[in-house]
């Protein structure tokens, strides 16, 4: 076949109404898009040697490869609305195999409006490869907890705390309080929201630092919030390795002034961001989350409010994430950054998250530590090459990978529970409850007390020991890692 050099080769994926709709579009603007469609494939064996819109349907999957060399196709486009993500992860797969630009229409959850145009074609995302299906959400109990409620979200600003406040908001909140000590995230998710809702939402943005529990008191005194997601948090490991006393004001005392002034003020319900990095902990921040998570158990027992933690591991695009950072490094030529080859490490999208952390917020009763379904584990390396391939190089050749070696206080894998712990099932699949934990609360104080004084005096060298006190599973990594 001959080659028509001013205009791409396009093959489509998919000859369901999503491909039909991507292929019209594309006929109707040839000139335009600079795309003409050659060649269909599907699954579906009784459509083979049939055309849509003059385009043959040449057969499945397995010809991809083939019918892309015999007619030189230059991209492909992904046009299965409705498909599960693990299955779409193959197919991407196979695309990706051959070279081509590859690219995909939304998924059908985004579809909301019933219309594919060529202009929603997108670029495929990491996000595309971990197959992870889209959660399944009890609207009705969500809704019963959080709408005509005054909500609170901490560190509202950050990444899961602007995808909660974005959730939230869909639930009609009576009102919404966005705080952060970072004004700029705090004024951008503002912003979004203001534009999305156009005065519909009331909407409220604090400029605060959880640590000063005066501030913090004024404010809920001021909005009396009876649900709070507490997000703010210092999340980044070799940071805080080299900063512990900043991760115990921030992480744990910072929590306890949340806890105190909620139980004064008789908030029903509030639900920690807590983290795998807390369990069997081997740097200070996963330490101090641990401790967070003991300080939500031992203060339900002793308040109306009802205090849950939900557990999970890194989320995709968030600020520090792998993600963007390999984005950056390819941007700039490479080489990757990885810091061990068999370093593994669980992923989420935002969004799915999100979805999961307000669903176990609607099932809490208190004192429950939820761990959510991470589903499988990812190898960071595998990780690197897939974005440099998604980006059109060849990993190793175009783009290097360098390994760094494990940074201070990093585990080889992450856990999503302490063997001691144990998980039971709840109504959703994807939620867990890990079993619950009895502390010494006189002990715990003592030594609070003197972990504030280490802490807020600056003496970093107390902080370790007091730490391995207080969190009993806190290990040294060379411990864990093996290597």
């Amino acid at each position: 076949m001959e080659k028509n050099y001013n205009v791409s080769n396009v093959m489509i994926v998919g000859a369901g109404e999503a491909g039909q709709m991507v292929l019209n579009e594309i006929n109707r603007n040839k000139q335009k898009l600079k795309r003409e469609v050659i060649v269909v494939v599907d699954d579906n064996e009784k459509l083979h040697g049939s055309k849509i819109f003059g385009v043959e349907i040449m057969g499945g999957v397995d010809k991809i490869s083939h019918l892309v060399e015999k007619y030189r196709i230059d991209e492909i486009i992904f046009s299965i609305a409705n498909i599960s993500n693990s299955r779409k992860r193959e197919i991407l797969d196979v695309c990706r195999s051959t070279g081509c630009y590859t690219r995909t229409i939304p998924s059908m959850s985004q579809i909301i409006d019933g219309k594919v145009s060529f202009k929603k074609v997108r670029d495929v995302e990491i996000e595309d490869l971990l197959g992870r299906d889209p959660v399944s959400l009890d609207i009705e109990k969500i809704n019963g907890y959080l709408k005509n409620r005054v909500i609170l979200v901490t560190g509202g600003g950050g990444t899961i705390g602007t995808e909660l406040c974005r959730q939230i908001s869909e639930y009609e909140p009576k009102k919404l309080i966005i705080l952060d000590n970072f004004e700029n995230g705090a004024y951008d998710i503002q912003q979004e929201l203001i534009m999305k809702y156009s005065g519909k939402l009331n909407l409220d943005v604090v400029i605060a630092n959880i640590r000063e529990e005066k501030r913090l008191d004024s404010i809920f005194k001021r909005y009396n919030p009876e649900i709070v997601f507490h997000a703010a948090a210092h999340k980044h490991v070799p940071l805080m390795e080299h900063n512990k006393t900043e991760a115990v004001k921030n992480n744990i005392f910072g929590t306890l002034n949340l806890i105190k002034i909620s139980d004064k003020y008789n908030v029903k319900r509030f639900v920690l961001i807590s983290s795998d990095k807390a369990v069997n902990p081997t740097n200070i921040m996963g330490a101090t989350k641990r401790m967070s998570e003991m300080l939500i158990q031992t203060y339900n027992s002793l308040s109306s409010t009802e205090f849950v933690a939900v557990r999970f591991g890194n989320v995709l695009g968030s600020s520090g994430s792998v993600v963007p950072l390999f984005k950056k490094q390819i941007l700039e030529g490479g080489p990757l950054t990885v810091t061990h080859k068999e370093i593994i490490r669980y992923f989420m999208t935002i969004p799915e998250a999100v979805n999961l952390v307000m669903q176990a917020g609607a099932m809490a009763k208190g004192g429950e530590i939820f761990v959510l379904d991470m589903g499988e584990p990812v190898k960071i390396d595998d990780l690197a090459k897939n974005i440099i391939k998604l980006s059109g190089f060849i990993p190793g050749e175009d783009i290097k990978i360098k390994y760094t070696g494990l940074r201070p206080g990093e585990k080889l894998y992450e856990e999503l529970l302490m063997s001691e712990e144990g998980l039971k099932n709840t109504e959703h699949d994807k939620i867990f409850i890990g079993k619950p934990q009895s502390f010494n609360k006189d002990e715990i104080f003592f030594l609070l007390d003197k972990l504030k004084d280490s802490a807020f005096n600056e003496k970093e060298d107390e902080i370790d020991p007091l730490m391995r006190k207080l969190v009993k599973t806190y290990i040294k990594p060379e411990d864990v890692n093996n290597i």
